[in-house]
């Protein structure tokens, strides 16, 4: 693995970082190591999972408040969305965007209480290792168009209405204020 940003450089956000990882090739095909444990101190992955989408498709905005998630693009392209929810959270401040495009090989590193989303540019083959086996008390998630949040989506040319494809889920979550409150009344 190489340290290699993606993108336009560094995070801003505390705890995230992106690189890119080395595809040796030849005409026989290719090779890729996606994880080493080394090159991530202090992170324990228990579970790796593979996810594909269509064009279009959009996959959050999804927090964890007890799991880091190390993505990796396999195949294709993706506009990655990270929103700093801690110091919303938190009630040290507003939560903070980062954007960018990730081709394949790309990684980033999401500690707990960074939201992410994806919407898949290409159709697209996402590896994620995540840092808890999956249990479903730590899915939380807010709109992926929360105006008070203004994630910067790309138009999406592949769908006619220029929208996004997603998941039941993803449709009915709530503000990012409503979860936030929610998160402080229960204290969880």
């Amino acid at each position: 693995m190489t340290d290699l940003a993606a993108g336009d450089g560094p995070s801003d956000l505390p705890g995230v970082s992106y690189g890119h990882i080395d595809r040796h090739g030849d005409d026989r095909g290719s090779f890729r190591e996606l994880w080493r444990a080394e090159a991530f101190p202090g992170e324990a992955f228990v579970q790796a999972n593979l996810s594909t989408s269509a064009v279009g498709v959009l996959r959050g905005l999804h927090l964890h408040r007890r799991q880091t998630d190390l993505w990796v693009v396999a195949e294709g392209r993706a506009f990655v969305a990270l929103v700093d929810a801690r110091p919303a959270v938190e009630g040290t401040g507003p939560a903070r965007v980062e954007t960018r495009v990730f081709d394949a090989d790309d990684w980033v590193l999401i500690p707990r209480g960074v939201a992410h989303g994806f919407l898949a540019l290409d159709a697209l083959s996402l590896v994620y290792l995540v840092t808890n086996t999956y249990d479903g008390t730590d899915e939380l998630g807010f709109a992926w168009d929360d105006p008070a949040v203004a994630v910067p989506w790309p138009t999406i040319p592949a769908t006619p209405d220029g929208r996004p494809i997603l998941s039941g889920r993803d449709l009915t979550n709530p503000s990012l204020a409503e979860l936030v409150v929610r998160l402080r009344d229960t204290a969880v």
